[in-house]
């Protein structure tokens, strides 16, 4: 019987050097088949823990599972297996911009599949038909606007019809209507195919209206509450209240730590060195 957990993160610490630890002893699960948000400020491991999850990096202690199997970074035969049941959006589209639309959708059913053209023509236009943009075809990256190519890549994201979904800060850097067609998209896809859906962003509105399921992280990554979007917009904790309603007192500093300004500055009693 599988487990209700499509991916399961047991205890993972995190760090590109000895110096700076990312994540420090995280332990989280993803329920198959939902929307889970995990919102933060920049710099929180986010993303960090999207390219753990896809084996792009190496957890330095504990384990990332999907589907129960474990995830090992160095094992290219078995990343390149587990990586056709993923599908990622990543937070500029890195589309190819020399390519077309259509080929840019293509790109994963060509490198993964050995299906033939006519198939992979019809598989392409109906996921483009799937984000609105089967008439936007034959058109070059540089011709489309930036909703445009978010959307574009988010049908080459569910080509191959992934399992989960992962979507890094797929709302940075769009208007208001494109935002509001990228969430629904999103929820759409996760209830139409069933996939399990992971959201890396800091936009709170959005993410609260589409998730069945949010993660809140802050600097380490640690986790400071999850729950439903109504448990997490109701929570009485400061840190999570400061979060979600956007205030800029509270637990959460403006100030980088550092030395008070009399060391700095050399200030003695209030006046100038």
């Amino acid at each position: 019987m599988p487990s209700s957990h499509l991916i399961e993160i047991d205890h993972v610490s995190f760090g590109y050097d000895a110096s700076r630890l990312i994540l420090g002893d995280v332990s989280l699960r993803f329920p198959r088949g939902r929307v889970t948000a995990l919102l933060g400020g920049s710099g929180c491991g986010k993303t960090t823990l999207l390219r753990l999850i896809g084996g792009s990096h190496a957890p330095t202690s504990g384990e990332v599972r999907f589907d129960g199997e474990i995830v090992v970074a160095a094992d290219r035969p078995r990343m390149y297996r587990l990586r056709r049941r993923m599908g990622m959006l990543f937070q500029f589209g890195a589309l190819f911009t020399d390519l077309t639309v259509f080929d840019n959708v293509a790109f994963p059913l060509r490198e993964h599949t050995d299906l033939t053209d006519a198939m992979i023509r019809d598989i392409v236009l109906m996921k483009l038909n799937a984000v609105g943009l089967r008439g936007a075809a034959g058109l070059r990256i540089s011709e489309v606007s930036g909703g445009m190519a978010r959307r574009i890549a988010l049908a080459r994201a569910i080509a191959l019809d992934p399992e989960l979904i992962m979507y890094d800060e797929p709302f940075a850097g769009l208007d208001l209507i494109s935002m509001g067609v990228a969430a629904k998209l999103i929820r759409t896809l996760n209830d139409v195919t069933g996939a399990t859906s992971v959201v890396v962003s800091h936009d709170v509105p959005e993410c609260m209206a589409i998730s069945d399921f949010v993660v809140l992280m802050a600097t380490g990554g640690r986790i400071v509450a999850q729950g439903t979007p109504a448990e997490l917009m109701g929570s009485t904790d400061p840190e999570v209240r400061q979060f979600v309603r956007g205030e800029p007192d509270g637990p959460v500093k403006f100030h980088y730590p550092a030395a008070s300004l009399e060391q700095d500055f050399g200030l003695h009693g209030g006046g100038r060195p």
